[in-house]
């Protein structure tokens, strides 16, 4: 397997992690009565432990070179990159430097010609 498959598996990997985080941390704000509206907390939470398991899954297929997983894993840099854009314009530099530079290097692994070859369908691979 090429290593730049493995590191865009490394780095949607990541992102699970970093989204089922989010998702503690929206639990633990609802438990405690910091969220605007408690079902509305439990709704986010919920949504987020989903969404967080479903990446780590695209993330297991990268890795194994499924070619399925490509087009959820080029969603998910884009989407943790909008994210990061809005936490930038936000003020949170802290969070959001490295969520867009996560989620660049994502999609620079995914772009390389050797993930290109692995992960797309349709294509030959070279030998």
């Amino acid at each position: 397997m090429p290593r730049s498959v493995l590191a865009a598996a490394i780095v949607v990997a990541v992102e699970a992690v970093l989204v089922l985080v989010a998702s503690v941390l929206a639990a633990i704000a609802t438990a405690t009565g910091h969220s605007y509206q408690v079902t509305s907390g439990v709704a986010i939470t919920v949504i987020g432990i989903v969404t967080a398991a479903g990446i780590a899954l695209v993330a297991r297929a990268v890795r194994a070179g499924r070619r399925w997983s490509r087009t959820p894993a080029m969603l998910t840099q884009l989407f943790i990159g909008i994210v990061a854009i809005y936490l930038i314009q936000s003020g949170r530099l802290d969070f959001g430097v490295p969520t867009i530079l996560l989620a660049a290097i994502g999609f620079v692994a995914l772009l390389t010609p050797a993930s290109i070859d692995v992960l797309t369908p349709g294509r030959v691979r070279k030998s």
